[in-house]
């Protein structure tokens, strides 16, 4: 079982500075514990009026995990006078989603939120603000003191608005960043958020998925208050957002065109290419015909997103000033809400195209084969815009506050939840790490309406190898002068999360012969740990993480196929902008392998335009085609690379022979992309031969401003590197990111071409 999480990003850790409650006055913060094996859940009581319930007893409540009763070990009732968690200190989270909310509704919000401070924020009654704007920004901390609560709310620079999928990604996944620097403070928490509502679609369920699990792990209840009041839900929007276990639909009863990745010929008589991946489109019915990939001489379109099957054509390898044909599309279309597959893809880029994907649409053979379990049906009834906020609130024992023009009354109410629960404990069956448990809870009296969180997952701990002997093993290699008896090739992109702070992925091919594997319970085992420190200049400890790998195979002939090529690994840690110098140890078998590399994170203030560093990558596919792998990835922390609805694994190498699929990942910010009229973005990549200067060709500028990236400063791009046009040698790719503004920002990566 999952006991704490002792990591935490730096664009939310402040918020713990100001917790001063010891955590033995307090309940546990988390809701699941190791070392008593004891899983808790709040529960919150109201009758038919919606008036909060008093008087039940430990014998009124039924609690089941995976359709099986538990023994409820222990009770309490919160807002119970003798109850001696009464003075305890009660926490909220306003969270301004300024992506979703048009101005007049975050005006509105923000003034109702003053209001509710001046009445509720006091003794032991803390609020912290928040702001997505794209980014995850903390306006303050936790404080009761309302001037400076008020002063937080007000001083922020609106967002212009709605901006697409990729924005609803980024919305989730800083609801996950929120929850988890929550996770030590003490008791139950309130996240109150303002937004105005957006869809969820097949592309970001792994990460509504993540979000509901970190939530209920960090014992954060959702509530969340569409400013929009009210509205009439317009026919045909979305009719998948009504159908219960089903993915919301989009705009548009029929799918668009199939086909693959689209390939922009941009440097003449060179061919060199590089890739601008097609977005979904939103075909009329009955298919139709896809949009192309980008220029003159695309591959085919995106698969459509509407509810009905059968997508249409895609644009081919048209007349552009280079020839080449379209590039091939996937195998299949997209799934459709009818469970319709498409059309093959070929090399015009024909393919097939439908609409969303049922939540529970999961296979059952794999680690996290429960995960969505966990994710709640959206109610019939649920607005436009609004399965997504039922969802979260009903998967974290929250409540959706919605179809009123009372914004402060709605508040009100949330206040009024801050103790009114009951606090119910049992101890959960032994489960595998990576599985995900249902919960039940209902109460034996007729009329009460019960809400709890539906479930939590068992997923591994950040520092897995703290505290044991193979800790202090790698622990000395790393502070060891000698080199290790292996290497590994390892690469360390970063990427910025806020203003100084970035998200470094660790990538390396860890060597395998040496791997000794053990027959333990009928298969062959094996275990790779790994532990990883950034060092500051002074020779302190700037960020560290812990990892084991471990392998379990069938026969000596899954071994020796394991066995023949290096191990992909890869994982994450947060860090403060600066210099840093990075120490990697593992152990495969009996030998020790160590890397070190300079890791420089360029400073970040977020007001400029900036690229992230570079991931070189040799293994791509569409996002929505691997949920349980995304479901994996988000449930331990990571924030996968998805630039347009591919995702791009980083590779530890930096070669690639011609015939590989080389692309590179980045993130271009532009902080002006939140105004009502964004700047255009484009970027240009001039590649040139490390030894001989020469330039061996220039893209031109390609402009990559999308109207669903509106709203949000952070631009996900995916370019084909064109090894195959490339003699073998050594070379620089260097990236230059430019707005119509005037400025500037580049970034270079090394590459060797075998």
């Amino acid at each position: 079982m999952h006991s704490s999480v002792k990591r935490f990003s730096p664009a939310v850790v402040a918020l713990l500075a100001s917790v001063s409650a010891p955590a033995q006055q307090a309940p546990p913060s988390t809701v699941i514990h190791t070392e008593t094996r004891v899983v808790l859940v709040d529960v919150v009581v109201t009758d038919k009026k919606d008036n909060y319930v008093h008087d039940l007893q430990q014998k009124d409540f039924k609690v089941w995990e995976d359709e099986k009763q538990q023994s409820i070990t222990s009770f309490s009732f919160e807002a119970d006078p003798k109850n001696p968690n009464n003075d305890q200190k009660r926490y909220m989270v306003l969270f301004f989603d300024n992506s979703t909310m048009q101005l007049a509704d975050q005006q509105r919000a923000r003034e109702a939120a003053q209001k509710f401070v001046d009445a509720n924020a006091g003794p032991n009654h803390f609020m912290a603000v928040a702001n997505f704007s794209g980014m995850l920004q903390m306006a303050q901390n936790f404080t009761s003191d309302t001037d400076r609560l008020k002063q937080a709310i007000n001083g922020v620079k609106f967002s212009m608005g709605p901006g697409g999928s990729y924005g609803v990604r980024n919305v989730v996944m800083a609801l996950n960043q929120m929850a988890k620097g929550l996770t030590e403070v003490p008791g139950r928490k309130i996240l109150v958020l303002f937004t105005g509502g957006f869809r969820l679609d097949a592309e970001t369920r792994s990460e509504m998925l993540a979000a509901i699990s970190q939530c209920n792990l960090s014992n954060v209840a959702v509530y969340p208050v569409d400013v929009r009041g009210l509205f009439t839900t317009t026919p045909g929007m979305g009719p998948g957002l009504n159908t219960p276990g089903g993915m919301p639909g989009r705009r548009g009863p029929g799918g668009g065109g199939g086909g693959g990745m689209a390939l922009l010929h941009l440097f003449g008589g060179a061919s060199l290419m590089t890739a601008s991946f097609a977005e979904p489109q939103h075909g009329t019915t009955g298919g139709g015909t896809g949009t192309a990939g980008g220029g003159a001489s695309s591959g085919g379109g995106a698969a459509g997103h509407g509810p009905a099957g059968g997508g249409g054509a895609g644009a081919g390898g048209g007349a552009g000033t280079v020839g080449r044909t379209g590039s091939t599309g996937p195998s299949t279309g997209r799934t459709g809400m009818n469970g319709n597959t498409g059309n093959p893809g070929n090399s015009t880029g024909r393919g097939g195209g439908g609409g969303g994907v049922p939540f529970n649409n999961q296979p059952r053979n794999v680690p996290f084969n429960n995960a969505r379990n966990i994710m709640p049906v959206i109610p019939p009834f649920a607005g436009d815009n609004q399965g997504a906020l039922y969802m979260l609130a009903d998967g974290t024992g929250g409540k959706v506050m919605l179809n009123s023009n009372d914004l402060l009354g709605s508040l009100e109410k949330i206040g009024k939840e801050q103790n009114e629960y009951y606090l119910l404990g049992y101890t959960p069956p032994e489960t595998a790490e990576g599985s995900c448990h249902n919960i039940k809870v209902k109460v034996d009296k007729g009329g009460l309406t019960v809400r709890a969180r539906t479930g939590y997952c068992n997923v591994r701990t950040p520092d897995p190898l703290q505290g044991k002997p193979i800790e202090k093993t790698l622990q000395t290699e790393v502070e060891s002068t000698a080199p290790g008896s292996l290497a590994a090739p390892l690469q360390l992109p970063y990427f910025y999360t806020s203003a100084n702070t970035a998200r470094v992925d660790v990538a390396m091919e860890i060597p395998t012969k040496t791997v000794k594997f053990e027959k333990v319970k009928g298969k062959h085992h094996a275990e790779i740990n790994i532990l990883g420190v950034a060092y500051k200049p002074d020779g302190s400890v700037g960020a560290r993480f812990s990892d084991t790998v471990k392998l379990d195979f069938e026969d000596k002939k899954e071994i020796e196929e394991f066995q023949s090529h290096p191990m992909h690994y890869d994982n994450q840690f947060d860090v403060a902008c600066g210099k840093y110098t990075f120490k990697v140890a593992f152990n495969a078998g009996s030998e020790l392998g160590k890397l070190e590399k300079p890791l420089d994170v360029d400073q970040y203030d977020g007001k400029k335009v900036a690229i992230s560093a570079v991931a070189l990558s040799k293994d791509i596919h569409r996002a929505s085609e691997t949920d349980t792998s995304l479901d994996a990835l988000l449930l331990e922390g990571r924030t996968p690379l998805v630039a347009s609805g591919m995702q791009f694994v980083p590779s530890g190498m930096d070669s690639f022979k011609k015939s590989d699929m080389a692309v590179t990942y980045m993130e271009v910010y532009e902080p002006d992309n939140v105004e009502q009229a964004p700047p255009k973005l484009g970027i240009e990549l001039v590649i040139t031969n490390k030894k001989t200067g020469q330039v061996q060709g220039d893209s031109g500028l390609i402009e990559f401003t999308r109207s669903e990236q509106a709203g949000n400063p952070v631009v996900p791009i995916g370019l084909k590197l064109p090894v195959s046009d490339l003699p073998p040698g050594a070379y620089l790719a260097q990236y230059t990111a430019k707005d119509d503004r005037g400025r500037t920002a580049t970034r270079t990566v090394e590459f060797t071409v075998e």
